[in-house]
């Protein structure tokens, strides 16, 4: 069995195949759904023996099937959707691997929640529980220290006069907010930030005409006054985000990794200097399946960079900001 220090406490490449092909085995072993996938490609632990041999289980199964190791449920997030599609469903079986894996890595990337004011542009944690994302952003603003921390929606007048404020103070703060809503605040009113962070976690989803991610970053820029737009690259289906500070350059945590894999060929790996398909291994998601084929788009920066394209033709809309 593979402990959560051994996972967040790994290092190097070596380390993190050696915990994959383990981590391989216990969820062949234990996830009944995810070993009749294995087997239909004829693999089992017996038999494979690196990283791309591994199976990836297409994230669609999530809709369809109950992806999980173990038989205790602790929380069950639902991806936002959309009105016409079935919501993927995650069976978390520990909240404290999830919590450890995102604080940690809020930690690495960007200090002690702390430290900050955080401001969530999103639907407050209350009114919509069952969602990934707003159960992480209450946890980072319940850790900061700041009593002005909190979610705000459709609020766009006290929140500019808030950050304003805020930013005259000299404290730093961390702005996370889904796409469309940060259009909308600064055309509510264009400001110049100094000590903010504005953070995107996803597109329009219906409620604007979709936007192209260099396109959105630069009218986000113009309209805070700022030299970067961050963003967070994470789903319902995963308990790891991976996060980019500049020109949509995604970075993962030691315990995640991106593979670009041949969108017509499901099985081909040898494929990461171009663009394709994204799997994504989730060391983190012990207990549900650390091997996922996402429906996105995306190419490989580097040797552990990437970048998110767009989705794939015909895959169902993501859907963080239907949360609003």
């Amino acid at each position: 069995m593979v402990s959560l220090d051994e996972i967040l406490g790994c290092s190097n490449s070596s380390e993190f195949n050696n915990l994959s092909m383990r981590i391989f085995k216990f969820q062949y072993e234990n996830n009944n759904v995810y070993r009749n996938f294995c087997d239909l490609f004829k693999k089992n632990p017996q038999n494979t023996n690196t990283l791309k041999e591994i199976p990836f289980l297409p994230i669609s199964f999530f809709k369809t099937h109950k992806i999980i190791t173990s038989d205790k449920i602790e929380r069950t997030f639902y991806s936002s959707g959309t009105t016409t599609n079935v919501s993927s469903k995650h069976y978390v079986s520990s909240l404290n691997v999830y919590e450890k894996s995102f604080l940690k890595n809020f930690i690495s990337n960007y200090g002690n929640p702390s430290d900050f004011t955080i401001i969530g542009l999103l639907p407050t944690y209350i009114e919509n529980q069952s969602s990934s994302l707003i159960y992480m952003v209450d946890r980072l603003i319940n850790e900061s220290s700041c009593d002005e921390s909190g979610f705000y929606l459709n609020q766009y007048d006290v929140l500019i006069e808030k950050i304003l404020k805020l930013e005259k103070s000299g404290k730093k703060i961390i702005l996370i907010g889904v796409s469309y809503a940060l259009l909308d605040l600064i055309e509510t009113k264009k400001i110049k930030l100094k000590n903010t962070i504005v953070l995107e976690t996803g597109g329009m989803k219906g409620m604007r005409k979709e936007m192209v991610k260099g396109e959105l970053h630069e009218v986000l820029k113009s309209g805070f006054g700022i030299k970067n737009i961050h963003s967070e690259y994470g789903m319902t289906e995963l308990l790891s985000q991976a996060y980019s500070k500049r020109d949509g350059i995604f970075e993962c945590p030691n315990w995640m990794r991106v593979i670009i894999r041949d969108i017509n060929d499901a099985q081909n790996m040898e494929f990461n200097k171009k663009s394709g398909g994204i799997n994504i291994i989730d060391l983190a998601n012990l207990y549900s399946c650390s091997f996922i084929a996402t429906d996105d788009l995306g190419k490989m920066v580097g040797e552990s960079k990437f970048q998110i394209l767009g989705r794939i033709d015909n895959s169902d809309l993501r859907g963080c900001n239907q949360l609003i």
